[in-house]
């Protein structure tokens, strides 16, 4: 299927879901991060949900990294020029809510690319050759292209794998793992 299509089925699948059965599902992945071999790095770029889109939340996975005493780094949004800037989550980090519903940093500590260790990205839906389909509009292909090699990028997905994206392009940006609440995928 081609990512427009997959677009509307799957964000369709997941409004679907009531607010107990997304939490439970959110806990499963969360606990699943627990398991993967990423937890000897410093910061870890973690997106926060729209909920009104009933997004995975993510907040289970940043009480994991705080607890495990690392960096939380979160996203904020240029909608401008279409990219993500990087701040340190601290105990001054100022929150607001952006157009799109999005609690990100006011401002802070900024982080750059090459020094974000693990990325979790958000995802609608992905295929089983660790593509994954967004919102569309290229924001975390262009964060991810400015990371290290070495950065691991985790999707978070609340469903299984699709067996093909058809209309993927060369600035589409693979994921290492997508982690959904019954397996871990590793591309």
């Amino acid at each position: 299927m081609l990512k427009e299509d997959l677009r509307a089925l799957y964000k369709k699948k997941r409004n679907s879901l009531d607010q107990k059965k997304s939490q439970d599902l959110s806990f499963e992945i969360a606990n699943r991060c627990l398991q993967l071999n990423i937890w000897d790095y410093s910061n870890y770029h973690v997106f926060f949900p729209i909920e009104i889109n009933n997004e995975i939340d993510t907040k289970l996975i940043i009480q994991i990294i705080q607890g495990k005493d690392k960096n939380v780094v979160l996203p904020k949004t240029n909608f401008k020029n279409k990219t993500i800037t990087n701040y340190l989550l601290t105990d001054a980090t100022l929150l607001t809510i952006n157009k799109h519903g999005i609690s990100e940093p006011k401002s802070g500590i900024e982080i750059s690319e090459n020094q974000l260790d693990v990325v979790f990205i958000p995802l609608i839906c992905f295929d089983k050759t660790g593509h994954r389909v967004g919102y569309g509009g290229g924001y975390y292909d262009r964060l991810l292209k400015k990371c290290s090699s070495n950065t691991i990028k985790i999707g978070l997905s609340f469903f299984d794998p699709i067996e093909k994206i058809e209309d993927i392009i060369q600035s589409d940006v693979k994921m290492d793992y997508c982690i959904t609440p019954k397996k871990t995928y590793k591309f």
